[in-house]
Order: C-alpha cells, then structure tokens, then sequence
C-alpha cells in the first residue's frame, strides 16, 4: 500500500490561519504604514457620509429634504424604487477614485452594474457641482435639493438607474451583464484611460458576464489602458433576505 505524503500548509509571516484572507476576514494591505492623512481620511469620509445622505433622500423623500421640521407621511415617496444597500459603496468607489484623479490626474470614468445603487452614483455627481451645471434648477441649495430628490424615479423626473441624461453616463447599469463588455469597450477606445467597473451581484450570475471576464486575453494595460473590475456581492447571494 503507497503512502501518500501530506504537504504541511504554507503560512504567511505574521499569520496564524486563512480567515484574514477569507472573504469575511480582515482585508491585508500591501502598503506599509498609514495610506491617508487623518485630515485628509476625515474629509474623505464625511464627503462619503453626504454621499449618503444624498442617496436616502432620493429614494425617500419628496419634500423637507434637509429634514428641518419632524417628518411627515406626505413628505415621503409613496413608491420607493432603489437599493440603498448598493448605494454607499458605489459611492464610496467613487469617492476615493475621485481622489486618485486628482492626486494623479487620471483620465478615468466609473460604470455601474447594480442599476437601482444609482443614487450612490448621482449622489456624488451632485455633490460635486456637475449636476447642476447642467440641471440649474436643481440647484445647490435646499430648493434645489428638493427637486433633486423627488425626481429621482418619480412620475415626471429622472429614472432609478444612471440613464443617459445623468452627466458622464454612458452605462445605465442593470442590464444584468453588459458592465464588463462596455467597460472594455471603452477601453479598447481609448488607450489612456482607466475605467473603474462595479459588477452586480445580480449580473455576476449571468452568461454575458461570465464572458465578460474573458476579455482581460485582449486587454493589455500597456497598449490598450485598463480595466479596473469590483465586485459589489451580498454574503447570502443575489434575491436573498437579509
């Protein structure tokens, strides 16, 4: 009877098991040291925590959106059409990729694949000022605000994903699939630039992005820019109760 030889596992200096690798372990950083400022960390994260706020009150609110008076019934949306757990990663990706345009001067552009964490995409781009340069009247303002937030998927305004009238779009996002193709695409068209793509967990089940993943063959970084790829999932699968 052979014997088999047993290999003993290979650890990591510092490690003492694989749950900090585990995709619900600590993340390890490859940078030593602090990455950020802590002025710098603060600004980020109350820049993201507007973001936030911006999201809820697209999806909620139709009126006292700087919640100035105790809420009402009236003030709220009868239909809420939208994801907010999606919404505060899509903009914390974009938050701190912003930081990295600026601090590198990068060309880069940001699609989406969860289309209803759209707020977490228009949040950002209000708070910016781009919005409303090309939309004055929602302005940066509490009236502007207002209006900014009872449009979104409302009768007579904007729709829940990040449809061709939001600035800079050129994926709405949930197609269920096309992110990658389209984030690739707009890669092969333009050398220097990076394009930094979220794929839902909804279309990260599904045959077009499966293919999708295949196109990293053609890509070359060098050549062709480059394709920056997150993956937005829930830890019970897509459809699932929390």
């Amino acid at each position: 009877m052979n014997s088999v030889t047993t290999m003993p596992p290979i650890r990591v200096e510092g490690e003492h098991d694989g749950k900090s690798i585990s995709a619900f372990g600590k993340a390890r950083a490859t940078v030593r040291g602090p990455t950020l400022a802590a002025d710098e960390l603060a600004r980020i994260d109350a820049y993201w925590q507007a973001c936030n706020y911006l999201s809820m009150g697209m999806l909620y609110l139709r009126d006292n959106p700087l919640l100035r008076e105790p809420l009402q019934p009236e003030q709220i949306k009868d239909r809420l059409l939208g994801h907010w757990g999606s919404s505060p990663g899509l903009s914390f990706i974009y938050v701190h990729m912003n930081r990295l345009i600026k601090k590198y001067d990068l060309d880069a552009i940001y699609m989406t694949g969860p289309g209803h964490g759209a707020p977490g995409v228009i949040g950002p781009c209000y708070l910016e000022g781009s919005y409303s340069e090309i939309y004055p009247d929602c302005s940066e303002d509490e009236e502007g605000l207002r209006r900014f937030f009872k449009q979104f998927s409302f009768p007579g305004g904007i729709g829940s994903h990040c449809t061709p009238e939001l600035p800079g779009s050129i994926h709405e996002g949930g197609e269920l699939g096309y992110v990658l193709a389209h984030a690739c695409g707009a890669a092969f068209d333009n050398p220097d630039l990076i394009v930094t793509a979220v794929v839902g967990d909804g279309e990260s089940e599904t045959g077009p992005l499966a293919t999708g993943w295949h196109i990293n063959k053609f890509l070359n970084p060098v050549l062709t820019s480059t394709t920056l790829p997150a993956c937005r999932s829930r830890q019970k699968g897509h459809g699932a109760k929390p």
